[in-house]
């Protein structure tokens, strides 16, 4: 398997998370209400799998080794494009954390702040994830030999185990300073 098998196959569970929020948000609308536990559910799932998981692998995996490498000026700009999305995405969710707060203070304008983080959320990944799948990621499999890409795949796995780790870590630290 490819590097880039695991990090396609995450685009298909992110996928499927953006339409169920898809689907939730035509239910928001029509009640003119938020139910704030499926955003924590959202938040968290962007976060930790998306953000965290999925984009850390391409981050701090991925795009450091290709970074070493010597790519075209043209799959340069795509791989500072992608860091840019990431970035974009980052911000859409701590806006959305926002809004949510608001929301739960009794700001109803919020409604309309979290509606628009969601649809922003929702058109934003599909156009992200067809670059990285149909675009980058075969062009980025040509900088590297066989050797590299089995180092690469170990390397994400071994990335995926700490995960659950770093999550629960962040976690308890949290919970602890809350009682101080």
């Amino acid at each position: 398997m490819k590097p880039i098998g695991p990090l396609m196959i995450e685009h298909r569970l992110i996928e499927k998370m953006i339409a169920l929020i898809d689907s939730r948000i035509r239910g928001f609308e029509q009640q003119t209400q938020i139910d704030p536990v499926f955003i924590d559910v959202v938040v968290d799932f962007v976060r930790t799998y998306t953000d965290r998981t999925h984009h850390g692998k391409e981050e701090d995996i991925l795009f450091r080794d290709l970074a070493k490498k010597g790519m075209s000026a043209e799959d340069s700009k795509i791989m500072e494009e992608l860091i840019e999305e990431h970035k974009y995405g980052r911000k859409l969710v701590g806006e959305l954390v926002e809004a949510k707060a608001k929301y739960l203070q009794g700001n109803k304008e919020a409604f309309v702040t979290i509606i628009d983080r969601l649809k922003a959320l929702i058109a934003f990944y599909p156009g992200h994830i067809t670059k990285e799948d149909r675009v980058f990621f075969p062009a980025a499999m040509g900088y590297l030999s066989q050797e590299e890409q089995d180092a690469m795949l170990e390397e994400c796995w071994v990335f995926d185990r700490q995960m659950i780790h770093e999550k629960y870590r962040r976690v308890v630290n949290e919970l602890e300073k809350q009682q101080q």
